[in-house]
Order: structure tokens, then C-alpha cells, then sequence
């Protein structure tokens, strides 16, 4: 057998002959191997890492004489299935001559490796269990040992040659220095259809909880103001205000997902940006009259301080410089629009307006589809726009969804508060607490819906399941967040109303007996009503973009389930043409309908052979379907291989979606 090509095993030369087969330790990552003609494939584990790995090798490897695959990339994977290939016939020869000898020695190694894998977890979780102690504080003495520079492991795998010499002694009494300026790091990008992503978890910084806070007076000054007029012309100024508004925080959560720069200057940047966002908010309510140009000030000078830090964040990432230069001129470019609005009087003045936010809520959505270059596109523009845009930033879907969970957290939260009261008598017990009370059922009946009813039993989320999905599921957030904001602010008014039995003004304190109406008028019934129900219609198309589990014998499927809170969201909606409703009467209906949705889906998401009240001990079971044929599982079964569930979605057709 001398003749037999080298492999990666006998590429190492530091460790005992006796053990190669215990080289591949779990979890590492092979650095490079022996194709079957003896010529060695090296593996870069980045695409920025290929001109520096292959000038190193250019140096030790005089000859030429190998080969350099990304990790991941078609040429790896076709590398390795032609050495596969190659060992696989390897040994059928080996069984047809040595039979039973050969039985035992796969056995001695089967042992050998579960013993390795079982010292090398333990190893593994001390370091991890170190790693903890680090973070949080020390709470015991630890201490773990990593590989030495020179041993196979380390000649192998890597990532542990800068890791040997750490002193945990030291290191648990040093702190760490916030700079003013550190150079920005791109925390994960797109390169050829793959999401490269940091290793390290992106939490939430402290300065974007700050950013919430600001909100939350934004969202009562702009949802008081549409709710008091209660016209059509309040409407259009909260529509484009609150989108305008939408844009300031997106802008934040964007700059700070794709780029890693935690200094000091960072923070002066989000502190600009809020200061922008406060004078855009303290001219919010005359905006139609007096202080349209202060307002659009505000909002053009936080847009293209943005721009700019695209353009200069592109200036210093040479890898996604393309992509950030795009970025900064489709931030600039509807600028010019809200400048020329100032110097045109309504009416036409909204047909600016409108053009420009559409560029800017919008303009990125286009920007992706031309950074993928799809099918859409001519043959030479494609092939133009994936070599520009060979590299695209990304952002952290866990990060992205905890923002945006965020932000509807702070909504729900408002319709909460805008329903407190302070009362004047001592048994407070009237109609002004009912509808308090069915509004508060009402808010806690939508936090149950968008964020555990319509979270559970999730398969694959919105923006990884395909692009399109990825791309509805961020847009319809807008149109249901000010909805709703429009509808609590609506029921604030509602619930002060004395225009219903045991409703005396004379009960409330002096602040809000001067708030109460003797009626509801015909807007706010429309703002209410319509806001609820088109809110309830949004979180409904916001669960059509996920993909649910299966589960055998379920009451009502998902989809069925959603067929009903669409039509009782058409039912809310039309709620205001019975004129003859009062405020209680009409927040009551509304909860109702509401709290049916809710028991609906409970019940519904329950199995046949279950009783809804109680636990039973026959628990439900998942069933997943996928396009395998019989013999594709007879050949994974006779060769012992195992099938894998993601490369049967891609073949189904299923594209994975974006995370921006």
C-alpha cells in the first residue's frame, strides 16, 4: 500500500503514526488535506482570508504544488467528495483482503475515537466554563489548558496558537480601556449566497435601550395629537410624521448591526442622531402650519450624517465598500425632494413628500435585490452587479428580532398607559374603569398573540425562510406598529367619554373631567376601530411569513386559524357604520372579538386526542415532510451516511432569506 496517495492524517508529522486517526477532534476545522493524486488542498476559512493564506504558502510552498478552496465553497466540497470517494474504495480493497482482521481494527479505533471525543469535551467545557467565569466574575479557581503551539492539534486546527500563553491570573484582575476611536468591524456579510457571521453574540448596547425611551414620547405626542382633531387632515400629518419617525430608529439599528465599533465616538454619533430626533419631535404638532422647515430640518440633517457615516464606514471596509457607497447615495438622493417640498405650499406639496419617503423606507429594499443579482436582470447586469456587489453587510436576525420586539413592546405599552385614570370618589367602581379594564384585556390579548401565540411552534422564521418573506415581514411592521398606535390612542379618548351609563364626570379628577367628552366622534370611532382592526390584520400577515411545525391531529391548522382573525378584523373594521354603539359598548365589542381570536387559536392549536382543560400525558407529536426518495434511504442506510434535512430544502426549491 505505499503507493496509496497521502491524506490529511499523514500530513502531520508531529504527532505518534499510531494516532492519526484521532487527529480529527470535534468542532475543529480541517486546515488542508491530500487530494487522491497527492497534490494538497488548502482550506481558508474566510474569503478575506485567502490572499493572506496564499502569500504565506506562496513562501513555504515553493512548488506550487497545491491547491486553495474557501470553507464551505462549491470547490471545497467537490475536493472532498472526490477524497471520500477515494477512501471509501480504499476500503472495500482493505475488507476483500483482510476481512475480520480488518473488523477489529475498525473496532480498536471506534473505542480510541470515543475516548478522545469524551477527553476532549471535558477539556472543551472547562474552557468554556473558564470563558464564563471571565465575563461574569470569578467565582471559583479555574484553570484550563490549551493545546502547545507545536502539537498536532494545533498544526491542524489552528485557533489555538495565540491562545496558550494566557495568564487567567492576570487577565481576571486587568479591565479594559474605551477608546474614542477604534476602526469599524463588519459584524457578518454576504459572499456568494453565504451569511459570515461574527462568533460573538450581538447584545443589545445600553445606548440603543436609551434610544426606546426617546420613543415613547414620541409615540404618546404624535398618537395624542391624531386622536384629539380626529380628521383627515390629522390623519395624512401622523402617517408621514411617524414614518419619518420609523426612519430614525431604523437608520440607528442598522449602523449599529452591520458595524462593530464599540468606542466613544459611537456613542456621540447615537447621541447626535437622538438630538436630531428630539428637535424633528418638538415640531411635530404644528408641522402643516408654521413648522414644516425646522421639522424637515431635523430629518435631512440625521439622514445625511448617516449617509455620511456610510460612505466613511464603506472608506474603511474595503470589503463591502460597494454596498456602503450605495447605501450613502440612496440615503442622499430623496433629500433633494424634502428640500424642494419646503419651497412648495400644500396641496402639492405632498406629492414630494410621498415620492421621498418612498425612496426612503424602500430605497434599501431595491438596493438588496440588485446586490443579488437575480434572475430579473439581463445576463450582463448580473454578472455587473454580483462582481460590485461580491460583498454585502448583513445583520444579526437574533438582534434584529429583539429590536423590533422591542419597539412593539413600546406600543403595547403606551395603549396601556393612555388608559390610566385618576379617580375622585370613594367607590370608584363605574364605567370609566370598564372600559379601562377592556382595554388593558385588549392590549394583553395582542402582547399574547404577537408574541407567544404566533411564536409558537416555529420551524423556520420569516427572515430566514426566503427573501420575499424576509422583505414582508420587516415592511408590514410599520403599517401595524402605527395602527395600533393610532387605536390606543383612539380608546385613551374613548375611555374618558361619559356618553354611557354610571359615567359621570363629576367621579373623575379635575385633569381628566376637563378631557372627557359627552360623545365620541365619527373619526375617532374610524381611528379605533379601523387602527384595531387593520393591526389585527397585519400580525396575521406577519404569521403567514413564518413556517409552523406540523402536528398530527391538530384541531385547526394555522392557516385556517388565520382565515378567522382576518375576517374578524374586516368585522372591526366596519364596526363604526352602527352609529348607535357608545364608547362602552363599542370597546366591549371590539375585546370580544379580540379575546375570540385569542381562544380560537389556543384552542385550535391543540391535538384531537387532547382535552383543552387539563394534561392528559399524551403529548402532541412534530411531523416534518420532505421530498426523500426510497432510494436515496436505502443508500444512506446501506452506506451508513446521514441524510442531511437542509440540503433537501435547498433542492425543494426553498431560497433562504436575508438578514439586513
Amino acid at each position: 500500500m505505499t503507493s496509496t496517495p497521502r491524506t490529511f492524517a499523514d500530513s502531520v508529522t508531529l504527532a505518534p503514526p499510531s494516532h492519526h486517526h484521532h487527529l480529527h477532534l470535534p468542532g475543529k476545522r480541517l486546515r488542508h488535506f491530500f487530494r487522491p493524486n497527492g497534490r494538497k488542498v488548502h482550506i481558508a476559512g474566510s474569503p478575506d482570508e485567502v490572499e493572506t493564506l496564499r502569500r504565506t504558502l506562496s513562501i513555504i510552498e515553493k512548488d506550487g504544488n497545491f491547491d486553495l478552496v474557501i470553507h464551505g465553497s462549491p470547490e471545497h466540497i467537490d475536493a472532498l467528495k472526490e477524497t471520500h470517494s477515494h477512501h471509501e474504495q480504499a476500503h472495500k480493497l482493505l475488507r476483500e483482503q483482510y476481512g475480520d482482521i480488518l473488523d477489529e481494527f475498525e473496532r480498536v479505533i471506534r473505542d480510541l475515537d470515543a475516548l478522545s471525543a469524551e477527553l476532549h469535551m471535558i477539556s472543551d467545557h472547562a474552557v468554556q466554563l473558564d470563558a464564563n467565569f471571565s465575563k461574569y466574575g470569578y467565582s471559583a479557581h479555574l484553570r484550563t489548558k490549551d493545546s502547545p503551539p507545536e502539537s498536532s492539534a494545533n498544526s491542524l486546527y489552528g485557533d489555538h496558537s495565540s491562545a496558550h500563553d494566557r495568564d487567567w491570573d492576570a487577565e481576571r484582575q486587568q479591565g479594559q480601556v474605551m477608546k474614542f476611536y477604534s476602526k469599524p468591524i463588519v459584524r457578518q456579510y454576504f459572499h456568494k449566497g453565504l451569511l459570515w457571521r461574527a462568533q460573538e453574540a450581538q447584545e443589545a448596547a445600553s445606548y440603543e435601550l436609551f434610544i426606546d425611551l426617546l420613543y415613547v414620547g414620541i409615540i404618546a405626542i404624535s398618537g395624542d395629537n391624531v386622536a384629539e382633531e380626529a380628521t383627515g387632515q390629522a390623519l395624512l400629518r401622523f402617517a408621514i410624521t411617524f414614518m419619518l419617525g420609523w426612519k430614525f430608529w431604523s437608520d440607528i439599528s442598522i449602523l449599529i448591526s452591520w458595524f462593530d465599533s464599540d468606542d466613544i465616538l459611537r456613542r456621540f454619533t447615537v447621541l447626535f442622531i437622538l438630538t436630531c430626533l428630539l428637535g424633528f419631535t418638538t415640531n411635530m404638532a404644528a408641522s402643516w402650519t408654521d413648522t414644516y422647515t425646522p421639522l424637515i430640518s431635523f430629518y435631512l440633517a440625521s439622514r445625511l450624517f448617516i449617509a455620511l457615516s456610510y460612505a466613511w464606514h464603506g472608506y474603511l471596509s474595503p470589503i463591502v465598500r460597494a454596498s456602503m457607497w450605495s447605501n450613502a447615495a440612496l440615503t442622499s438622493l430623496p433629500g433633494a425632494l424634502w428640500i424642494a417640498s419646503i419651497h412648495i405650499e400644500e396641496p402639492q406639496r405632498q406629492g414630494l413628500i410621498w415620492t421621498a419617503l418612498m425612496l426612503d423606507i424602500f430605497g434599501y429594499t431595491l438596493l438588496v435585490f440588485f446586490q443579488r443579482g437575480g434572475c430579473w436582470m439581463g445576463p450582463k447586469l448580473q454578472a455587473w452587479c454580483k462582481k460590485i456587489f461580491e460583498f454585502y453587510p448583513g445583520a444579526n436576525i437574533e438582534h434584529k428580532i429583539e429590536r423590533t420586539g422591542a419597539f412593539v413592546t413600546l406600543v403595547f405599552g403606551y395603549s396601556v398607559v393612555g388608559l390610566l385614570y385618576e379617580n375622585r370618589v370613594p367607590f370608584g367602581i363605574n364605567a370609566y374603569f370598564g372600559k379601562a379594564v377592556l382595554g388593558l384585556v385588549q392590549a394583553f390579548a395582542f402582547n399574547w398573540l404577537y408574541f407567544e401565540i404566533d411564536s409558537f411552534n416555529l420551524h423556520t422564521h420569516a427572515i430566514r425562510r426566503h427573501v420575499f418573506s424576509s422583505m414582508i415581514w420587516m415592511s408590514i411592521h410599520l403599517p401595524f406598529i402605527m395602527s395600533f398606535v393610532l387605536s390606543a390612542a383612539s380608546l385613551s379618548k374613548l375611555v374618558l367619554a361619559h356618553d354611557c351609563p354610571d359615567s359621570s364626570p363629576d367621579t373623575l379628577f379635575e385633569t381628566y373631567a376637563l378631557r372627557s367628552a359627552p360623545d365620541i366622534s365619527s373619526g375617532q370611532r374610524w381611528f379605533y376601530c379601523a387602527g384595531l382592526g387593520i393591526a389585527l390584520a397585519s400580525m396575521g400577515i406577519i404569521s403567514l411569513t413564518h413556517v409552523y411545525k406540523t402536528i398530527p391531529n391538530q384541531r385547526l391548522l394555522k392557516e385556517k386559524r388565520l382565515v378567522f382573525r382576518f375576517a374578524v378584523a374586516i368585522i372591526i373594521i366596519c364596526l363604526p357604520l352602527v352609529e348607535s354603539l357608545n364608547s362602552l359598548q363599542l370597546i366591549a365589542t371590539t375585546t370580544g372579538l379580540v379575546l375570540f381570536v385569542l381562544l380560537q387559536e389556543l384552542a385550535g392549536s391543540t391535538c384531537t386526542q387532547e382535552t383543552f382543560w387539563w394534561d392528559n400525558n399524551k403529548p402532541c407529536k412534530y411531523m416534518a415532510r420532505c421530498k426523500v426518495t426510497r432510494k436515496e434511504l436505502e443508500a444512506s442506510m446501506k452506506n451508513g451516511t446521514v441524510i442531511n434535512v437542509e440540503d433537501i430544502a435547498k433542492r425543494e426549491g426553498g431560497e433562504q432569506g436575508l438578514e439586513f
